[in-house]
């Protein structure tokens, strides 16, 4: 089987990126997981990642004159992984149209709602706010409008009488480890495409 070499972008503790490594170690799996890159040099995901004999490496955007200048080291660091798909995983930093359009097609993310509901942060919270009954989770082609790329999976998580933001956020994040694996899969088997 010829994998798909893939790189996951973080900026925290990577749960997601480990879902996608547990997920990578089927012999069946379409992809592998060549690298973890983080924006932030202390996130707890690099350290995960090591330990698994993955390669890694940081970027601050603070130690470059411009967004641009960031991206191309970027790049730079996911060609020389030989990359063919990037995933996001809870990577903090809005990309340039730039970039999202060289990786078009093979650029991916997970957002902890059901687009196009709550693009943007605190989504969990705004879920709360306004009485949602159902909340939930998609994976998405990145493009260059925030949240705005093609579905590829969600998953529906109920709001329980009594969620707090950190109860249904719990609920969420386990839905997400689950199509997360399975969006990656269609993607490297060839089964979608953006549209």
């Amino acid at each position: 089987m010829n994998r798909k070499r893939v790189a996951i972008l973080i900026s925290g503790r990577g749960s997601n990126m480990q879902a996608l490594i547990e997920a990578a170690k089927a012999p069946d799996y379409p992809a592998e997981i060549v690298g973890v890159l983080s924006n932030r040099a202390a996130a707890p995901g690099l350290a995960l990642a090591a330990r698994q004999a993955i390669a890694t490496a940081s970027l601050a955007q603070s130690q470059f004159p411009s967004r641009e200048d960031f991206e191309d080291v970027l790049t730079r660091v996911l060609e020389s992984w030989e990359v063919d798909i990037v995933c996001l995983a809870g990577f903090m930093r809005i990309l340039s149209a730039r970039f999202t359009l060289r990786w078009a097609g093979r650029m991916i993310n997970i957002h902890p709602s059901l687009l196009p509901r709550y693009k943007g942060l605190d989504t969990h919270a705004r879920a709360l706010a306004d009485g949602a009954t159902v909340h939930g989770c998609t994976v998405h082609f990145v493009t260059p409008g925030l949240d705005e790329g093609a579905p590829i999976l969600s998953a529906q998580v109920p709001v329980l009488h009594g969620d707090s933001v950190q109860t249904l956020a719990d609920r969420t994040l386990a839905a997400e480890h689950r199509i997360y694996p399975e969006a990656l899969r269609l993607l490297a088997e060839g089964k979608i495409s953006l549209p």
